[in-house]
């Protein structure tokens, strides 16, 4: 599964922004060689979804509306991406015309892979992500241990 630019670059903003009180758009397209176009309809959305906060006016700029800690990785990307589905039969409305639909064994395999998929971001959040304000090195993270 591979997830659109889209979703990339809003990982990429909150990550920014978890080591900063404070930035704006282009400084975290200067620092990350992305355009400031783009970045700002990726910032809209995560305003427009609660996780950062826009500041107007002299010493404006954005920052993140909740802790690192309280924002999960795995709620983001489903939150940015358009679909999650590796093949389209996974869609709810889906009504296309596969002749294996009754009797295929490919489409429960994509669909625990694409829970295992969501399962292991959501055992991440931000925090995780970033290293903490003010930290010179990124922080070595530990994967959590196996769920069963």
């Amino acid at each position: 599964m591979q997830l659109t630019k889209h979703t990339d670059y809003a990982l990429r903003v909150l990550m920014w922004l978890a080591q900063r009180e404070r930035s704006t758009i282009r400084e975290i397209a200067e620092a990350n060689r992305l355009s400031e176009n783009h970045l700002m309809k990726v910032v809209h959305g995560l305003a427009r979804l609660g996780y950062v906060e826009t500041l107007r006016g002299r010493g404006g700029g954005i920052k993140l509306a909740r802790a690192p800690a309280k924002i999960a990785v795995g709620e983001v990307v489903r939150h940015m991406e358009r679909t999650l589905h590796a093949v389209e039969c996974l869609a709810d409305d889906y009504s296309g015309d596969c002749r294996y639909t009754r009797a295929c064994g490919l489409r429960s395999i994509m669909r625990d892979a694409q829970s295992a998929f969501l399962a292991q971001l959501d055992a991440y959040t931000l925090a995780d992500l970033a290293p903490p304000r003010g930290a010179a090195q990124p922080v070595r993270w530990q994967r959590p241990a196996a769920r069963i």
